[in-house]
């Protein structure tokens, strides 16, 4: 029997990895970051569809396009920080640029693709929040040493530390 090689095996992990590194460097490259080195001048001409006042609008824009692609590059609260972005990207595609054929607007329905996908599917293994939360749970199994006043714990003694 032929034995299989691992670095064959599937790793969905890695590949929500590499959709949440991906989609987030290209969304903060192409349309977060422009946005912010040129405020003054994406203010004047942003479109307001929702009617929210083109200031609000922007500091919406500017919240999806940059803090959430860098929670979601980090795989902090990933799922929640993937809701603005596909919000963010319906409303351009289906109300400010209705008229754009599906091949002018591929990047943007692409975006929407990997961002949903990572919204269904959460972080994966790799993200910060998984780790945290392993760690913790790490900490919370490890058993306490029973104290009383007075005495010291036993993964105390012999330690060189000072003792009260």
């Amino acid at each position: 029997m032929l034995k299989r090689a691992t670095w064959l095996a599937p790793q969905p992990d890695l590949g929500l990895l590499l959709l949440r590194l991906g989609g987030a460097y290209l969304l903060m490259m192409v349309h977060g970051l422009p946005k912010l080195q040129h405020y003054a001048g994406e203010l004047a001409q942003i479109d307001d569809p929702l009617h929210l006042g083109r200031q609000l609008t922007l500091w919406l824009a500017l919240l999806a396009e940059v803090l959430c692609p860098l929670a979601i590059a980090a795989g902090l609260y990933t799922r929640l920080a993937c809701v603005p972005v596909l919000v963010l990207l319906l409303v351009s595609l289906l109300a400010v640029h209705p008229d754009w054929s599906l091949a002018e607007g591929q990047f943007g329905w692409l975006l929407l693709v990997i961002f949903a996908s990572i919204g269904v599917a959460g972080g994966g293994r790799y993200a910060l929040a998984g780790l945290l939360a392993r760690q913790a749970t790490m900490l919370a199994s490890v058993p306490e040493a029973p104290t009383l006043a007075g005495t010291t714990r036993p993964q105390d003694e012999g330690s060189g530390g000072r003792h009260g």
